[in-house]
């Protein structure tokens, strides 16, 4: 083969490993949100899709709602896997929801490559801050203790059966020796009305969906449900600091159809990664009280089957489920 045919053909191959992956493929690269638009995943999503411009190329927005994110995990499960489609796996798609759902469209623990966590949000027992005054409760072992006398006079809302508000209930209930009435609504926020209308006792709500409420003083924050105490409410304790062990938190990430190629996956993640830890990702995602964890896929894949383990006693325990 002449010199020059030589050059220019390795200069090809150096142009297509180099270049962003859907400049490569001359396609934009998928990114399938199982959620609507506007809430925190799908905002998140769209401000990693803009950083990782420059070195994956152009990447759109799929927003695949409907079976508690089922269908989009789904899409994903079933795209062609050349790095050209990837998905946010979320705990309800690849933790909860395989034991509650009768029927599963995709196995969690089979269909997808793991590419890195995203972030992780805590959740927080809240109050309203009357019925906490009232009570005379203001940390959880105020709250257990009265339980305890009171049996049967508390309860809590959640945003429906299988919902990590329920979950996290049923867990508090467990690891507490206490008993208090599950009511579920149709969502997280009315749930929280139903909480500040004093309809319910206490809810375990998602921190940036309680935020508001917590600073303008109309619900009591009692706890995290992290291990450790979280920058977004520095004065309140972990659950774990009362009930040992204690951690149930919201978290995202992104997957990859399961036969996606290594080399491509580990593409994604050095990008996905770089753009997390980039300041102003952390500035944006402290506005919705999210935490960025950039991880290794085998790190994130070990993490979710821990979730699935976690969440497979908890689902089974409240004996919810969707069929």
């Amino acid at each position: 083969m002449h010199i020059k045919t030589l050059l220019v053909a390795a200069l090809a191959v150096l142009t297509t490993a180099t270049a962003p992956l859907a400049q490569a493929q001359g396609k934009p690269i998928r990114l399938i949100v199982p959620y609507a638009a506007g809430g925190p995943i799908d905002i998140t999503a769209r401000a990693l899709a803009e950083r990782v411009r420059d070195t994956l190329g152009p990447v759109i927005i799929d927003n695949r709602p409907g079976a508690g994110g089922n269908i989009g995990a789904d899409a994903v499960a079933k795209a062609a896997p050349d790095g050209l489609t990837i998905g946010i796996a979320a705990t309800a798609t690849h933790a909860v929801n395989p034991w509650l759902y009768g029927k599963m469209p995709y196995n969690a623990a089979t269909d997808f490559a793991p590419i890195t966590q995203m972030v992780r949000v805590p959740n927080v027992l809240v109050m309203n801050a009357e019925t906490a005054q009232r009570l005379k409760i203001s940390s959880v072992s105020d709250l257990i203790a009265y339980a305890r006398a009171n049996p049967a006079k508390l309860n809590y809302g959640s945003g429906g059966n299988g919902s990590a508000g329920h979950l996290a209930g049923e867990m508090f209930k467990k690891e507490a020796s206490i008993f208090a009435v599950h009511i579920p609504y149709n969502g997280g926020n009315p749930a929280q009305l139903a909480l500040l209308s004093g309809q319910v006792d206490f809810n375990f709500d998602n921190l940036a969906t309680a935020a508001p409420n917590i600073r303008s003083g109309k619900l009591k924050a009692i706890a995290v449900t992290t291990l450790t105490r979280t920058g977004a409410l520095p004065d309140t304790p972990p659950m774990a600091d009362t009930l040992k062990g204690f951690a149930i938190e919201t978290w995202w990430g992104l997957v990859a159809p399961a036969a996606t190629p290594r080399d491509v996956v580990t593409r994604l993640n050095q990008a996905f990664v770089a753009a997390l830890n980039a300041p102003e990702t952390k500035t944006r995602f402290a506005t919705l009280l999210a935490e960025p964890v950039p991880t290794t896929p085998d790190e994130f894949g070990a993490f979710m089957k821990s979730e699935r383990t976690k969440y497979e006693k908890l689902v089974k325990a409240t004996g919810a489920r969707v069929d």
